[in-house]
């Protein structure tokens, strides 16, 4: 019997965000249907993870406006709704998942998404991947602290 990951969800009025965390993951399938049916399979330390999800509303078939990224920790997929417009939940059942978490990273209230930054077509920005390489102010790590005595005038 497989297991389901944990997966994290958010919304905008056109899309759909999935993450699903599952580091490792191999063999990693996923399919999108317009009726709003969204399967994963993966397997991932030798242990099958599968789950399927029937949406709320039905979505633009998979290859048109579905992205996916893999990562190494989890896999990002952006799912185009087929009619603009908020869900009141992700499933057409009010039925509670405990592998199903809100993405409060990525979310979005209704009347916040015209003050949210413009989607590019880079779905993907984590928010997190800082370029190290661009710190040079920092000095090997150490935090700058002021000469208080310094500052005292002394």
């Amino acid at each position: 019997m497989s297991r389901q990951p944990e997966v994290l969800w958010a919304q905008r009025s056109e899309k759909i965000y999935l993450t699903i965390s599952l580091p490792d993951a191999k063999d990693v399938v996923l399919k999108t249907e317009p009726q709003g049916l969204f399967s994963f399979s993966a397997v991932a330390n030798g242990e099958p993870f599968s789950f399927t999800l029937e949406l709320f509303d039905s979505v633009l078939p998979e290859g048109s406006k579905t992205k996916t990224k893999m990562g190494l920790r989890n896999i990002i997929c952006s799912i185009q709704k087929e009619k603009k417009g908020w869900w009141k939940r992700l499933l057409k059942s009010e039925e509670k998942h405990p592998y199903i978490k809100v993405d409060w990273n990525k979310w979005c209230d209704e009347d916040e998404e015209s003050d949210a930054p413009v989607d590019s077509d880079d779905d993907f920005d984590e928010g997190n991947d800082r370029d190290e390489s661009d710190d040079d102010d920092d000095d090997d790590g150490m935090l700058y602290l002021p000469d208080l005595e310094k500052l005292r005038g002394k």
